[in-house]
């Protein structure tokens, strides 16, 4: 009597885990990304960005610009991610983890860039300090954006110091020739938050850096230049911030490893097919 064979039935699949632990998380950042751009799209269009390309001179220099780019690299990681892992396809999770490799890459050439070329990167800091303060009524963007930096992040005022503000046609002493009231100030960002303060002084800042000012300058605004302020900010935080460049790297790390996984189980699965 000829033996029995037993065939034991095939019941490995692609791990449903690992493929949900993808697509939830892309999925946050596929509109997180969608969001931010919405944001960047938004604020060009309120500023007619669109229908005046020549604005586009300082692009590198414009929050909205910013967001944009910011928000379509994280809309492409999070959708390449999202459907690859939902529609289990091999190559949008392939380009998935090449985007991810390619964003660690550049993370780290960044930081290891940033410490070899310290006074390079001060130097660029400070050439784009000086372009927002000359262009300060220009655009709203990166009027609110150094507003932010001066009064909320940074507590500074100027580049160097107050006196940074003559760069600015509106701050400068001579412009009292012309009848800007502004003349020989600064914005009111530079000025120093008082105790219990409700509404905002926004015209703190007149007439401080005139010689004939009768109070006490120190009292009234902040006399540390910005690029100091961030300096010891960043000394401050250090701790802080290593940490965080290691938990997203480690995430990174995360992303490619499962997205090679998920792709290695697809691959075990239809080579069953044949």
């Amino acid at each position: 009597m000829p033996a029995v064979r037993k065939y034991r039935r095939d019941t490995s699949e692609v791990s449903c885990c690992l493929k949900y632990v993808i697509f939830g998380f892309n999925v946050m950042f596929w509109w997180l990304g969608l969001g931010i751009m919405a944001v960047g799209v938004w604020a060009w269009t309120e500023k007619d960005t669109f229908n005046n390309l020549s604005r586009l001179t300082n692009v590198a220099l414009d929050p909205a610009f910013i967001l944009i780019l910011v928000g379509t690299v994280t809309f492409i990681i999070g959708f390449t991610g999202c459907v690859g892992a939902l529609r289990e396809n091999t190559c949008l999770l392939a380009t998935y983890a090449i985007f991810l490799a390619l964003l660690l890459l550049m993370e780290m050439a960044a930081g290891v860039l940033g410490f070899i070329f310290k006074d390079w990167i001060k130097s660029q800091a400070t050439g784009g300090f000086q372009a927002f303060i000359i262009h300060y009524r220009e655009d709203p963007d990166q009027q609110n954006l150094i507003d932010w930096i001066q009064e909320d992040w940074l507590q500074c005022c100027g580049i160097e110091g107050p006196k940074d503000w003559d760069r600015n046609n509106y701050f400068n002493c001579s412009s009292s020739d012309i009848g800007s009231r502004e003349a020989c100030g600064v914005p009111f960002s530079c000025c120093k938050r008082k105790p219990n303060e409700i509404i905002k002084n926004k015209q703190c800042g007149y007439d401080v850096r005139k010689p004939s000012y009768n109070f006490e300058v120190a009292k009234v605004i902040y006399e540390k230049g910005c690029i100091q302020a961030g300096e010891e900010w960043v000394e401050r935080n250090l701790l802080a911030i290593v940490t965080g460049a290691v938990a997203t790297a480690f995430a990174q790390i995360l992303g490619i490893c499962f997205a090679q996984n998920l792709r290695a189980d697809i691959f075990a699965q239809k080579a069953k097919w044949h």
